[in-house]
């Protein structure tokens, strides 16, 4: 029999207690996190096990105490037993902490901090333990103040232009106007403008924020890195999205039709399809990470590269949920008040069901360490029932190249699985391997 549910961000098997400090990790990742269930008795593929009643007290017992001993500021957890067709299973359930970021004592804020990426536990980068702490405060990085700065250093023509287009009446551009947007903010008797200011408004962007840009390049073929043409996407948020929108529409395919002496033309893909995952990597991406984003088209792809992870638990295989965790609160209120953003949480559906109506392939979306990376396929048709591959050689449709862990997170498998089903396809030789260690990945031959 199997479980209810399926491993996720907020939810781990274990087909018995570890004897390692596994259970210590994962419990430190929810906490930081959305809070989560480890459940004990469940096998990796959701099979449930069961353990032994006469060792489930004695658990309970040690693991409450070596979970409060271990961590940093202290977990309690709730531990519990769980009955499924006569199989009892040890749960170990804690919520989202309140005092962020938690860590392993014998490791150190530093090397000891966890996160979860998916259905995996990491350890948390300088970057992501930053913004635990804001978590922690009740604040988001676009609130922040941006020190060495002043209400001069935004441009007060643009503030005015997006008001204009957010009222009829246009207000007078006041400080009040500038807090209510979080555009600046005070600190010790001292203004400031917020991240979200300079981001959106700013005179100089990349001056303080040199990374916050967008590099967008045509590529030839479906993998490597033999450059068509390329573009870096500076200047505030909105400018940046005019010159990415631009560019990636000149690359593709166009059709004409002519109706009443009127010409249409058509893209390849659904333009508002690439408009969306333009908005989702503008608007969500961890602008405390010092790296651009990214925009590469290939023959058969486009994909979209956005520092950090999702911003809250979302299953990667039901993204038309409609569910939507904003990370930057103050860059999204006003994309969405400058009308480009029509509903919260519609971007990702209007994306896979413009994709459908054109009957194309699936979009894919992978979460790696510390990136997302949305892909809209390019110029291929649904492929038929007695066409379809298994969902491992899919992938490979619209990836150049993947890794160990991209199988994981798409599949929903463990390491061990992912590794044995890529091994699996290069003796095949449908695909080749590439690297040793960490930075292996592989190809399609």
């Amino acid at each position: 029999m199997k479980y209810q549910d399926t491993e996720s961000s907020i939810l781990e098997f274990k087909r018995e207690v570890p004897q390692n400090d596994q259970i210590i990790k994962t419990v430190i990742g929810f906490c930081n996190q959305n809070g989560g269930r480890l459940v004990i008795g469940v096998d990796n593929d959701g099979t449930i096990i069961g353990l032994l009643n006469d060792q489930i007290l004695k658990l309970i017992e040690e693991l409450n105490k070596t979970i409060f001993e271990a961590t940093a500021p202290s977990i309690i957890p709730r531990i519990y037993t769980q009955t499924i067709s006569d199989k009892t299973l040890l749960v170990i359930e804690v919520s989202s902490g309140g005092n962020k970021p938690y860590f392993r004592k014998s490791e150190g804020l530093e090397k000891g901090t966890y996160i979860r990426l998916g259905s995996t536990t990491l350890r948390a980068t300088d970057d992501l333990i930053q913004e635990l702490k804001w978590q922690s405060r009740g604040k988001t990085f676009d609130e922040m103040p941006v020190y060495q700065t002043s209400i001069d250093d935004l441009d007060l023509t643009k503030v005015e232009k997006f008001l204009q287009i957010r009222k009829e009446r246009v207000p007078t551009i006041s400080k009040e106007i500038l807090f209510s947007y979080y555009l600046i903010t005070q600190e010790h008797a001292h203004e400031y403008a917020t991240t979200a200011g300079i981001l959106l408004f700013g005179k100089k962007t990349q001056h303080f924020f040199s990374e916050a840009m967008i590099i967008c390049s045509h590529f030839k073929g479906i993998e490597g890195r033999e450059t068509i043409a390329t573009v870096d996407c500076t200047g505030t948020l909105f400018e940046q999205y005019d010159t990415a929108i631009e560019f990636i529409t000149s690359r593709l395919s166009k059709s004409f039709t002519i109706q009443q002496s009127q010409r249409t033309e058509t893209l390849e893909i659904p333009f508002e399809a690439i408009r969306e995952a333009l908005l989702n990597l503008i608007i969500h991406r961890n602008y405390h990470m010092k790296s651009p984003a990214k925009i590469a088209i290939y023959q058969n792809r486009i994909e979209f590269f956005s520092p950090g992870t999702f911003a809250g638990p979302i299953d990667i295989h039901n993204l038309q949920s409609g569910f939507s965790f904003i990370r930057n609160i103050a860059i999204c209120k006003v994309f969405r008040e400058a009308k480009y953003i029509e509903k919260l949480g519609s971007g990702l559906i209007t994306i896979f069901k413009s994709f459908e109506k054109y009957d194309l392939k699936t979009p894919s979306v992978i979460e790696g360490p510390g990136f997302v990376k949305f892909i809209l396929p390019r110029g291929h048709k649904k492929m038929s029932k007695t066409e379809e591959t298994d969902p491992l050689q899919t992938l490979f449709d619209t990836a150049g190249e993947i890794t160990v862990s991209d199988v994981m997170n798409h599949l929903k498998v463990s390491r061990a699985t992912a590794g044995r089903q890529l091994q699996a396809l290069v003796k095949k030789k449908i695909i080749k391997k590439i690297g040793k260690g960490r930075s292996v990945r592989y190809l399609r031959r």
